[in-house]
């Protein structure tokens, strides 16, 4: 597998396109406005404490206050209190955690009221973005990601990923964590850390050690409700995570941009600085790697399948569905258990992906087409873990129900992508309802009788849709011959073929526009 990441730099802000073997697998767009993003830090003042939800409100400068639970304040948060405290009092060793005092930790069955009360100032991290009407969520058990680790402050724990299986290698990396961390520091050992040498992680920690002394720095001077230290761009974050030998290029069509990205890259991956490319097309570079057109195609109700089968995919606020349908494939009566095992499969590949590329979270609900075999669903949802392994975001599977359905649960950290292709009726003006046909012809007949009566038109014609021109010259008798006898004036109608249901125009004599809706 080849990866690609083609970065658009425009007027709203970045955009960030992550091919996958040319298929467009994630979305990410980051907007010049400032926001909140994880893994910022804040200073908060707490605003309200609720002890039936065992949480608090903190104010942090958003719309809406920021959401704190007792289980996201960490084991440490009694130091994180007291370190808050002695650098907004101008403590100078306040920092230093060489010769820090860790206070006593907390229990998970704890009470948040026995930590917190209204009006404390706190040090919190974004946990998960503001999403829809919900304030950002926040936890004080801090912590620094880097390109090989994240740093732990008020901990001395060693941990790895899971996903380093030689024995040999994780014993060498866990020495050298030992070695390298400073004092009163727990280190977590990413995956990529996995066969580099000791230059690289121990710059790598130094990092994450700066930024520890840099968030100290800013803490001293920070106000309630203000930034303190920020994770850092989308682009910046995104390189840091994935960005490994299995990419090809990436692609920016800035040059301001392309210098700090190849800079970046050279920082931390040296090795793959020379994938680094400036766009120079005339094209947009969307259109130029074929992303405009599969993101058209990628963010609608209805999603293609190979083979002529589609999903259809509803959102809600907390719940997504996907619906699997075998479209205009002919499945045979003999074989059918073994097409429909094939289409579900096809679909499975489309489900992981539009999983990730809409940044879906919460519950998500999958309706594969019936099967009777129950080694098939068996196989069926093992391909679905197999298929999901490369998302980023935690996510846990459920085996198939009795009904078809698997359930799945997304880490949600932040709004789920969401593209609109379509576009307003011009009709309804994207209501969803147009006005009744009564209200209409009442108002075109009005329209004429003013025309007639009060301006003293005599020749007159009405250009409209071909179902409106149908209903009023057809028919005996006609709508047009009862206006003739009424009012006493003839009326030429055209059928405007080009024109909405809705919309008409009315010419004089000359031609000339006189009305039109």
């Amino acid at each position: 597998m080849t990866n690609e990441l083609i970065v658009s730099k425009h007027g709203a802000g970045v955009d960030i396109a992550l091919l996958c073997d040319k298929k467009l697998t994630e979305l990410h767009r980051e907007t010049g406005a400032a926001g909140f993003s994880v893994g910022d830090f804040y200073l908060g003042r707490i605003k309200k404490i609720s002890p039936s939800l065992n949480a608090a409100f903190v104010d942090i400068g958003s719309e809406k206050d920021a959401f704190l639970h007792y289980y996201d304040l960490g084991p440490n948060v009694r130091s994180v209190k007291k370190l808050t405290r002695n650098l907004l009092a101008g403590v100078n060793s306040a920092a230093d955690m060489d010769n820090f005092d860790l206070e006593e930790q907390t229990v998970k069955t704890g009470k948040i009221s026995q930590i917190f009360k209204r009006g404390d100032i706190v040090l919190v991290q974004v946990l998960k973005e503001p999403i829809s009407n919900k304030g950002p969520k926040v936890g004080c058990d801090i912590s620094f990601a880097g390109r090989y680790f994240v740093l732990v402050p008020f901990s001395n724990h060693i941990s790895l990923s899971k996903k380093i299986g030689n024995p040999e290698e994780k014993k060498r990396l866990k020495k050298l964590a030992q070695s390298l961390k400073p004092s009163n520091f727990g280190v977590i050992i990413r995956t990529v850390a996995e066969g580099v040498d000791i230059a690289e992680l121990d710059q790598d920690l130094r990092s994450l050690a700066g930024k520890w002394e840099q968030l100290a720095e800013n803490m001293r001077k920070a106000q309630p409700g203000r930034l303190v230290l920020g994770e850092g761009s989308r682009l910046d974050t995104l390189l840091r995570d994935i960005l490994n030998e299995s990419f090809t290029q990436i692609v920016v069509n800035d040059k301001e941009l392309f210098e700090e990205v190849r800079e970046y890259v050279t920082r931390i991956a040296p090795q793959l600085d020379k994938i680094v490319r400036l766009h120079q097309g005339k094209a947009d570079i969307f259109d130029h790697f074929n992303v405009n057109r599969q993101i058209r195609s990628s963010f609608g109700k209805t999603v293609p399948v190979s083979g002529g089968a589609y999903l259809v995919v509803e959102h809600t606020e907390a719940l997504h569905v996907f619906d699997v349908n075998s479209g205009s494939m002919v499945l045979d009566a003999e074989s059918r258990e073994e097409n429909v095992l094939r289409i579900n499969t096809e679909a499975v590949a489309e489900v992981a992906r539009q999983i990730r590329l809409r940044d879906m979270g919460g519950i998500i609900v999958i309706d594969f087409i019936d099967m009777r075999d129950p080694t098939h669903k068996k196989d069926l949802v093992q391909t679905l873990r197999t298929a999901m392994k490369s998302d980023r975001a935690r996510h846990t599977i459920l085996p198939m129900s009795r009904f078809g359905l698997v359930e799945l649960t997304r880490e949600r950290v932040r709004p789920q992508t969401v593209i609109t292709n379509t576009e307003a009726c011009p009709s309804c003006n994207g209501t969803g309802v147009v006005e009744s046909s009564i209200q209409l012809f009442e108002k075109i007949e009005s329209t004429l009788v003013y025309l007639w009566q009060n301006l003293n038109h005599k020749k007159i014609t009405l250009k409209a849709h071909p179902f409106i021109a149908a209903y009023i010259t057809q028919g005996w008798p006609s709508i047009r011959l009862r206006w003739l006898f009424e009012h006493k004036r003839w009326l030429k109608v055209q059928a405007a073929p080009n024109y909405h249901i809705g919309e008409y125009v009315i010419e004089d004599h000359n031609g000339r526009e006189i009305s039109k809706l």
